[in-house]
């Protein structure tokens, strides 16, 4: 099953992460934009760049986990 960008809602985590691994995006800081819909347009970029770029092996689940939330 091909990995998928999911949107991840835990006490311990609120953003998006790989539904095959423990990716989990991380901002490397604040947003910077004219508007709201610019910041949001950066933010999403950032974000699909380094899912796409994230490599599923050096984020293993830990074991015994059935996904990535826990």
């Amino acid at each position: 099953m091909p990995r998928r960008l999911e949107r991840i809602d835990r006490p311990n985590f609120l953003g998006f992460g790989c539904s095959g691994c423990n990716w989990r995006f991380d901002p490397s800081g604040v947003l910077i934009g004219d508007s709201l819909d610019e910041m949001k347009s950066k933010y999403e970029a950032e974000r699909d760049k380094e899912f796409a770029a994230h490599v599923c092996a050096e984020h293993p689940s830990p074991k015994g986990s059935k996904n990535n939330a826990d």
